[in-house]
């Protein structure tokens, strides 16, 4: 298991001086990735709509960590953090894109008021938060966005049902793969994050309920869900300076869920 105190002199390079903006920090993935920037020497901003939460998570980590309340669907919020931001600390070094939700039901039953709002969080609300920040990075003529996808934007979700956040996360994909190779020659490395099978807030149920575990056991070839440590490493390598030639490219780590 990584020791979070180790990280400042991780592999991956020095992260003393980097600004770091993560959304969806308020709980899950997002605080843990959080976390672990903080812990390897970035400055930490970190947003979501939960500002208690955000408060809380800034109170344990103390010193270079600035919470903001934001909600990414709304564009007013979403200037208003990366204003804030550059004015504090004059640059942006990379954005971690994790804010999502998801709302499973039967594809015949799920209100398309319902899809309309998964997709404008997890694909609208990245795009904003990636429009915002890029157009300082390609100012500065350098910077890393990395936007957490899924598994479930590469393979099909069934027989669990969820066919908006399958569409929104293989959208999520693309997209990265778009502003990858726009941004590519001016400084702005854009990639994604596949998560498989982690524990969060989104995924709760899961990890309480017998018969999802034996699925999620029974169909990954590694016979296990991933621990939060596991993203540590994969995180650092996209945000930070040892990756300099990797720009619009999916990341997935899975314990060879997408290999079957």
């Amino acid at each position: 298991m990584t020791n979070l105190a180790d990280l400042a002199a991780h592999p991956n390079g020095s992260f003393e001086g980097h600004v770091a903006l993560v959304s969806g920090a308020s709980s899950g993935l997002g605080a843990r990735f959080a976390r672990v920037l903080h812990a390897a020497g970035a400055h930490v901003v970190i947003t979501a709509r939960r500002l208690d939460r955000l408060e809380e998570l800034a109170a344990e980590l103390g010193d270079r960590v600035t919470p903001l309340r934001c909600d990414v669907t709304a564009t007013d919020d979403v200037e208003q953090v990366v204003s804030t931001v550059l004015a504090d600390h004059g640059r942006i070094d990379s954005l971690v894109n994790s804010a999502g939700i998801s709302i499973p039901m039967p594809a015949e039953d799920e209100p398309v008021d319902q899809f309309e709002r998964v997709m404008a969080v997890n694909v609208t609300g990245v795009f904003r938060m990636c429009q915002a920040v890029g157009r300082h990075m390609l100012e500065r003529g350098e910077g890393a966005i990395v936007n957490v996808a899924s598994i479930l934007g590469q393979v099909g979700a069934a027989p669990m049902k969820q066919a908006s956040y399958c569409a929104s996360k293989g959208a999520v994909v693309n997209l990265t793969r778009e502003l990858g190779a726009q941004w590519a020659r001016k400084g702005v490395r854009v990639n994604a994050l596949a998560p498989g099978w982690f524990q969060s807030e989104m995924t709760e149920g899961i990890w309480t309920d017998e018969r999802s575990l034996q699925f999620i056991e029974r169909n990954t070839p590694m016979g296990r869900g991933g621990e939060e440590h596991e993203l540590d490493a994969a995180i650092l390598f996209l945000c930070g300076p040892a990756n300099t030639y990797m720009t619009g490219s999916v990341l997935t780590v899975d314990g060879g869920w997408t290999a079957r």
